[in-house]
């Protein structure tokens, strides 16, 4: 879909399944990226050997884990980056970094008119290579890529291959350009994207609608029935908030029947789950209890049997992380 572009899957969301980057690999990724060394650890030790980016950029305490795990990292600051050229330097090494610009977004990157003195900087460290530069846009102030910020991105990397004299690759962006370019909008010049969300949920990730041939429902969430009952559809008694500090609204329907599943808040966001059954609702959640609507379930669940969900990114992401949830990788079938 990408017309050329090369991809950097972004393992992240699943914290480094090795399953999850053999799987991009094998689709044509040319390196898998995470933000957590912990993560790239895990890479590793599941036998990745293809390169990885480091997506957050470290602090100069962990230079020598990024130099050790990590094929390139993003670099926004000179005197991490000068860390990093020690650390390489010591365990006689080369390391990479791709220059970060801030475009509109306000996360990390340097202004554009700091780039001249910044890759100037990194030109004197003996150990680290500039392998280009790149931005990030949507995560954070959910700025959207178009022809002007990604043209400019382009036109420095171009004055920046003028001064230092050799190809610079041009990272731009994430899951929230892939849309520039399906549309034929993207600028010549952008040659890589970092891509997560959009190979693992196939959303376009500005409008959260799905792709066309795209698979949506990669990750499936069971959990186990602990309680189904009959009861009031709107609590009853004086209330004031609930554990997380929420005063709900609850609309009177009756009574009904109701399920509560061993899962809540502290495991993902539930508003993030939809149920593979129609008939059943997701009212809300505490800590550890996800309760449910089953009034329109003929044959109701029975405590141990499993219901079915299928969760958003921000829940995968959160799921992934919870120790509390068992994760099982199948094969495509």
């Amino acid at each position: 879909m990408l017309r050329g572009i090369d991809v950097v899957g972004v393992t992240k969301c699943l914290v480094g399944a090795p399953e999850v980057a053999r799987a991009m690999l094998a689709g044509g990724a040319i390196a898998v990226a995470e933000s957590r060394h912990e993560g790239a650890q895990r890479l590793r030790d599941g036998g990745i050997t293809a390169p990885v980016w480091l997506l957050r950029m470290p602090s100069p305490a962990r230079a020598a884990d990024t130099v050790r795990l990590f094929d390139l990292s993003l670099a926004s600051e000179i005197e991490t980056c000068e860390a990093l050229d020690q650390a390489a330097g010591e365990l006689g090494v080369r390391h990479k970094v791709v220059v970060m610009v801030e475009l509109g977004d306000l996360r990390e990157g340097v202004m554009p008119t700091e780039v001249p003195a910044f890759t100037a900087a990194l030109q004197r460290l003996r150990n680290l290579d500039l392998a280009g530069l790149g931005t990030n846009l949507t995560c954070y102030g959910a700025v959207v890529p178009d022809e002007r910020n990604m043209g400019e991105l382009i036109a420095l990397a171009r004055e920046t291959e003028r001064r230092v004299g050799h190809p610079l690759l041009v990272s731009g962006g994430n899951s929230g350009s892939v849309p520039l370019v399906t549309a034929g909008r993207m600028p010549d010049g952008i040659d890589s994207l970092r891509i997560g969300e959009t190979i693992l949920h196939g959303l376009d990730t500005l409008t959260r609608w799905p792709i066309a041939g795209l698979h949506t429902d990669a990750f499936h969430l069971e959990v186990p029935v602990v309680e189904a009952r009959t009861k009031p559809s709107r609590p009853y008694g004086g209330t004031a908030e609930t554990a997380w500090g929420d005063k709900p609204m609850f609309e009177d329907r009756g009574v009904r029947r109701r399920a509560i599943c061993a899962l809540g808040r502290q495991d993902c966001r539930v508003e993030g789950l939809t149920p593979t059954d129609p008939r059943v609702y997701v009212l809300g959640a505490s800590s550890d209890h996800l309760v449910l609507d089953i009034e329109g379930m003929l044959d109701p669940p029975r405590p141990g049997e499993a219901l079915g969900f299928r969760p958003d990114y921000v829940a995968t992401v959160q799921l992934a992380t919870s120790p509390f949830v068992d994760k099982v990788f199948l094969p495509s079938s």
